[in-house]
């Protein structure tokens, strides 16, 4: 996205921080309403809210209006506001790093976060000149490579949670039982890196990798699917950590200016 040179001190990310901000639950605005709100120029409020269209993160309704897309609608069922913007922002800085990881390591790269017991994904890129694609599939956390990625930075209660409430999941090829989660939730504390085999798809294999905000706490994992099982998992790994170090020192500063504080405490309560 392109900045709007005459109003150099504002970010980019504020300016589609004041355009998501301007919506409240259910909420239906005009271009003009989210231009005044947001204390933007029309053309650039026009500007970036087609980009947020594009990526989903806004939708147009039948008579023309603006509302929040579907991907955000499901994150608000069970966040608060600060959470719900703050994974709107993730979404915005990802989806280009997505688009490079998967055309750099030809694999199909995925962003998503903690929804219960499930990893909602809000992002996805493959291979192709197609670049990311806005959606909003749910996968079990507990068997696949970016749920781990996830639970391994989760509080200890979430873990629980999943345990107390296990299910196996019908089409898992090779279930893992929950002593096996909690060692393997250990390892990856260690190294940042979760992997996974054959556990959720036949013939499929992922690498995944937390990214943080400030205060250390996760805030989303992204997963490369390998579908050759010869592929160079070094480069793979290399490229992801490099990815996600990045993304984290942008989120760090981002996501604590737009209530990250509030979330800390929370976590930590």
């Amino acid at each position: 996205m392109a900045g709007n040179s005459t109003d150099p001190g504002r970010s980019v990310t504020s300016k589609v921080t004041a355009i998501l901000m301007a919506f409240t639950e259910d909420a239906v605005l005009t271009l003009t309403e989210i231009a005044g709100i947001a204390k933007l120029p029309t053309s650039t409020a026009h500007r970036l809210a087609s980009e947020l269209l594009a990526w989903r993160l806004l939708e147009r309704t039948e008579d023309g209006g603006y509302r929040v897309g579907l991907p955000l609608r499901i994150i608000g069922k069970s966040a608060t506001d600060f959470d719900v913007l703050n994974r709107a922002i993730v979404v915005v800085r990802a989806r280009p790093v997505l688009a490079e990881l998967a055309r750099a390591t030809s694999a199909t790269a995925k962003l998503g976060v903690l929804q219960g017991r499930e990893v909602l994904c809000l992002v996805q890129s493959t291979p192709h000149p197609h670049g990311a694609a806005a959606m909003a599939s749910s996968v079990p956390a507990h068997s696949t490579a970016i749920g781990k990625a996830l639970l391994a930075f989760s509080p200890t209660t979430v873990v629980d949670e999943i345990i107390a409430e296990w299910h196996w999941v019908p089409n898992a090829i090779a279930p893992t039982s929950p002593d096996n989660l909690r060692q393997a939730l250990s390892v990856i504390r260690l190294t940042q890196i979760a992997t996974a085999r054959d556990e959720y798809q036949p013939d499929r294999s992922a690498i995944a990798m937390p990214m943080f905000s400030g205060g250390g706490r996760v805030a989303a994992a992204i997963e490369l699917t390998i579908g050759d099982a010869g592929s160079d998992r070094k480069a793979v790994v290399s490229a992801l950590t490099v990815a996600c170090r990045s993304l984290s020192r942008q989120l760090a500063t981002e996501l604590r200016d737009h209530g990250t504080e509030d979330a800390e405490g929370s976590a930590s309560a």
